[in-house]
């Protein structure tokens, strides 16, 4: 009886689990039998993997054969088996050494003609590989730059079946002519990089194709609203009426955030590599992304989850970044509801028939609304038609528990003539980026030898205690907590912004000014002349 074993991986989530693959022969009738909880297209796999074996060159042991899956309790899916099953296979009939494969980590998907294709979440599946004390993979040749990405593993990147053979067995390794499409058509080798209906996209725009800060005419009160809320990581929301600047602005808010440290930009990599939406020819992602889906959005497209098991949403896909609701109101209550556990624990627990998977889920959320469903309340001129009932029902649709989590509320006026004709003065993103930089370093500094990064991760109790704010200066919102206006959650989140102005400032720590800044950003109450005319 020929025996051979080797490995692969099985994604739950962002998470791998190591699959041993083991295939064994034994005389009897040809067959091929795949046991191990396989879905349906790794059932298919039979097919194309004795397809490309066969035209591979190779000769199909003519014997009763069983490839088996191990751990067998954990759910199996996808294409990325299929290399490592005609590993196991070759190696059961001694085409190739088996103990050359029993240590190795393949991942791929085989054509009907040997080609391996390529398949998404090779980075997740390699870091589950090194944390298991695998240190040689083999991967489509499309994804060895993803796979190159993790430290301390040998990536091996093949073209075809024939040439893993050739490796294995240590002959000539056979070129294979890469055929390129034609100008203008998608590459169907890339095709399984994709979700079905994603485009396939190209390279991620330069620093030169991000809009500018500097196009905002005015708004210098929703500007300094951006600053604090990239320095400390703070979800806002921007009321105003049509066309006074909302989406404008929260769409340059990703381009003030600085770039993303080696670990988070894995994170942020594995979770657009297991979604599809990973750019070709961009392995990996080192800026913060930005994510807005339409009002129409359901609660798996936002939370994630799907039929089997479930797929990253938009907040996965927004992880380390921005997650903007452009018209928040119009979206559905519990999708909005959905978003209160994870704005706090900073992942996202989906429970399915198909198993459990917990995602990441840390994101810089932008509520863009408008002020009543005509958009026209408030404003002079043509005066808003809605009854008060109904701007009541409209922003109500933003419940208090979810409002609760913001910390900044910003009115976004109407630009002025002046302003919009006069000429620019706006300081360009990089000018504000660079204080918000600089704003984080010093916050990071602090929270040293602390789980905490930013001000917005600090729990409430340790800012009340161990970093606490100058004499006198939280007077001000203890009254505002007495009056009803702030919860105790509010107060610790006034606490945290505050923090953050301070930190804008460069004070050691909050004063009674900061303090009122981060009131007045939190309840919309103006307080004096705090932010008048822009950053103080």
């Amino acid at each position: 009886m020929g025996f051979a074993r080797t490995c692969s991986v099985a994604l739950v989530g962002v998470e791998g689990v190591v699959v041993e693959v083991q295939a064994g022969l034994e005389p009897g009738v040809a067959a091929f039998t795949l046991v191990g909880l396989p879905d349906k297209s790794l059932v298919e796999s039979k097919d194309r993997v004795r397809a490309a074996v066969v035209n591979s060159g190779a000769d199909w042991p003519q014997k009763k054969l069983t490839v088996g899956l191990s751990p067998a309790s954990v759910p199996k899916g996808g294409s990325g088996f299929d290399l490592a099953v005609a590993c196991a296979v070759l190696g059961a009939a001694e085409r190739v050494d088996p103990r050359a494969i029993a240590d190795l980590m393949l991942i791929g998907e085989l054509g009907l003609d040997g080609r391996v294709r390529p398949v998404r979440g090779v980075l997740p599946a390699v870091l589950a590989a090194a944390d298991a004390g695998y240190r040689h993979v083999v991967v489509p040749e499309a994804t060895a730059a993803e796979a190159a990405l993790v430290p301390g593993i040998s990536v091996l990147g093949v073209r075809s079946l024939r040439q893993v053979i050739a490796v294995l067995a240590d002959e000539p390794v056979p070129e294979e002519d890469e055929s390129l499409p034609g100008e203008g058509h998608p590459d169907p080798m890339l095709a399984g990089l994709v979700l079905p209906g994603a485009a396939l996209g190209g390279p991620a725009p330069d620093a030169l194709d991000r809009p500018d800060l500097a196009e905002v005419a005015g708004q210098h009160r929703a500007r300094r609203a951006l600053e604090v809320a990239a320095a400390g990581r703070h979800h806002l929301l921007f009321q105003g009426p049509p066309g006074a600047g909302k989406t404008m602005l929260a769409e340059r808010l990703p381009g003030l955030l600085p770039p993303l440290t080696r670990q988070e930009s894995l994170e942020v990599t594995a979770v657009h590599s297991v979604a599809g939406v990973l750019p070709p020819g961009q392995p990996l992602i080192d800026r913060a992304p930005f994510c807005a889906p339409h009002h129409s959005a359901s609660m798996p497209s936002l939370v994630g989850g799907g039929s089997g098991m479930p797929r990253p949403g938009a907040v996965s896909l927004a992880h380390r970044g921005v997650l903007f609701l452009d018209e928040a109101p119009e979206f559905p209550g519990r999708v909005l509801d959905a978003l209160r556990q994870p704005l706090e624990s900073g992942h996202v627990v989906i429970a399915r028939s198909g198993g459990v998977m917990r995602l990441p889920a840390r994101f810089l959320l932008a509520l863009a609304a408008n002020p009543c469903p005509c958009g026209r309340h408030g404003m002079t001129g043509d005066g808003c038609d809605c009854p008060p009932r109904v701007i009541r029902r409209y922003l109500a649709r933003l419940s208090g528990p979810l409002m609760d989590r913001v910390d900044l509320r910003v009115i976004v006026e109407p630009v002025a003539r002046s302003e919009l004709t006069g000429p620019g003065t706006a300081e360009p993103t990089a000018v504000v980026a660079s204080r918000v930089l600089a704003a984080r370093e010093r916050a990071a500094d602090r929270y040293a030898g602390t789980p905490w990064r930013t001000n917005s991760e600090v729990p409430g109790h340790e800012l009340r205690t161990r970093w606490r704010a100058g004499p006198g200066a939280l007077a001000e919102a203890e009254r505002d907590m007495e009056r009803g206006l702030l919860t105790a959650r509010g107060l610790d989140r006034v606490l945290r912004v505050a923090w953050t102005v301070a930190d804008l400032a460069g004070h050691d720590r909050p004063d009674a000014e900061d303090v009122a800044q981060a009131l007045e950003l939190r309840t919309g109450i103006r307080r004096g002349a705090v932010l008048a005319g822009g950053r103080p």
